[in-house]
């Protein structure tokens, strides 16, 4: 059981109160305990302490009810001991509810520890604990990668939790590594990563039975980025240690379908790679060969992130794959279109769309289709190569990278997501720092279609 949860017959009764409740539930205090509530709206988070022998012990403000997330505050707003719900609001989902009050707990204590436990919740009626604890422990895998500091999560580091996730379930693990890229025709992995002082690699995953469905997963590993010879600012630098963050959430993606045992053949694939400045750095204006045989003109060396992801894409195509679908924190541009809290994805597959969609809704996990515009192809042809890594045109970057990963896909039902694996600020269930973004939805979906 994680340490948010707990099973006690002692603990703490909760009340979550609505904001359009929150004035009636003040009004029913006895009159000399309404000083208790001053300044409580019921806004998510805030918290009123009551005395032992009234109805309940504490209220928790949860906004207009609407977000089952609203209760992830309490891990950390609520007193340390275990509690219980009074009741759940109406349409919440008890599974949902306590994995949000669980990510609500969440801190990254490899450095420092924590100033305090998080209150635990006793998981209330109807809650599948194995499913809640499975998908906590998956997005604690990625947060922890991902706010993992580059000198410890190298293409090394990353490697290694790689296996230590495969060696967990029993899947096997493949590595290419250094100019062994090059031998074996991977080399726009090759050309980003060989500037850094640890090797590029390729690695890859397989987990379960052959004769299954194969599903394809791909995250961008690069451990960080500098940005290369194009070099970023430095205020642009600063949180490139989340630059792996699709490979972070690959692997908790990964992993909540092998904890799940969907009947899959599931082939986990991470360039992982460290776009660094020195002698051996690629260029602007060089010419890249690709696993797939199209040639790619470096226009900025930036934009590295898709030219990895291209030749990991081309690799997955390679088998008979039911389900393609890569994570990356590609471009800038997604978050100026959506912002940091809403994950953009493509896909031609408009069924896919419609029932990943449906997904995010039933487990809080927001995202918007954006389009694969077939008029932006042309900015991304190029003039002595058969395309380009970055265009001219200063908008549209979030599709024309979609539109660049699409060469490299094939006939595959794909989808591509340009997410931001970061939340710059505290929200409830979702603190400031490393976040899984998309996968959560993503799982559900694959429920839906695998799951017997």
């Amino acid at each position: 059981m994680t340490e948010t949860f707990a099973s006690s017959d002692t603990a703490f009764t909760l009340r979550l109160v609505a904001k359009a409740d929150a004035e009636r539930q003040i009004e029913a205090l006895p009159e000399e305990m309404r000083f208790l509530a001053a300044g409580f709206e019921g806004k998510p988070g805030q918290v009123v302490r009551l005395p032992r022998g009234q109805a309940c012990d504490a209220w928790l403000g949860i906004g207009d009810g609407k977000d089952v997330f609203a209760i992830g505050a309490a891990a950390k707003a609520l007193p340390q001991g275990d509690w219980r719900l009074e009741a759940l609001p109406e349409g919440w989902d008890a599974t949902l509810a306590a994995t949000a009050w669980a990510l609500g707990g969440y801190n990254f204590t490899v450095y420092k520890p924590a100033e305090r436990q998080p209150a635990r919740l006793v998981p209330p009626r109807g809650t599948d604990l194995d499913e809640a604890e499975a998908i906590v422990k998956s997005v604690t895998l990625t947060r922890d990668l991902v706010n993992t500091p580059a000198d410890r999560m190298g293409p090394e580091g990353l490697e290694e939790a790689f296996r230590s996730l495969a060696d967990a379930y029993g899947a096997t693990v493949s590595v290419i590594r250094g100019d062994d890229l090059l031998a074996q025709n991977y080399p726009m992995i090759h050309a980003v990563g060989r500037a850094a002082g640890e090797a590029p690699r390729l690695l890859e995953l397989e987990w379960g039975e052959e004769n299954h469905p194969r599903l394809a997963i791909v995250g961008k590993g690069v451990c960080f980025d500098t940005g290369g010879l194009d070099l970023k600012a430095a205020q642009n630098m600063r949180l490139m240690k989340k630059d792996m963050g699709g490979a972070a959430n690959a692997m908790g993606l990964a992993r909540m379908v092998m904890a799940a045992g969907l009947p899959v053949r599931l082939h986990l694939l991470v360039p992982a790679v460290e776009n660094a400045v020195g002698a051996g750095a690629f260029r602007p204006g060089d010419i890249l060969s690709s696993r797939k045989g199209l040639t790619v003109e470096v226009d900025n060396t930036d934009a590295e992130g898709r030219l990895v992801l291209a030749d990991a894409l081309a690799r997955a195509t390679e088998e008979d794959v039911e389900l393609l679908l890569d994570f990356a924190t590609l471009t800038g541009a997604a978050r100026v279109a959506l912002g940091p809290e809403v994950a953009p994805f493509y896909t031609d597959d408009d069924m896919l769309a419609a029932d990943l969609s449906a997904a995010a809704l039933k487990v809080a996990d927001p995202l918007w289709r954006m389009p694969l515009w077939d008029g932006y192809e042309p900015d991304i042809e190029g003039e002595i190569s058969d395309i380009v890594n970055s265009t001219v045109m200063p908008m549209a970057g979030s599709i024309t990278a979609a539109l660049f990963l699409r060469r490299f896909v094939g006939e595959a039902a794909w989808m591509h997501f340009d997410i931001f694996a970061w939340n710059p600020k505290d929200r409830p269930g979702r603190p400031k720092g490393g976040d899984m973004h998309a996968a959560r939805a993503v799982y559900q979906m694959l429920k839906e279609r695998f799951q017997d």
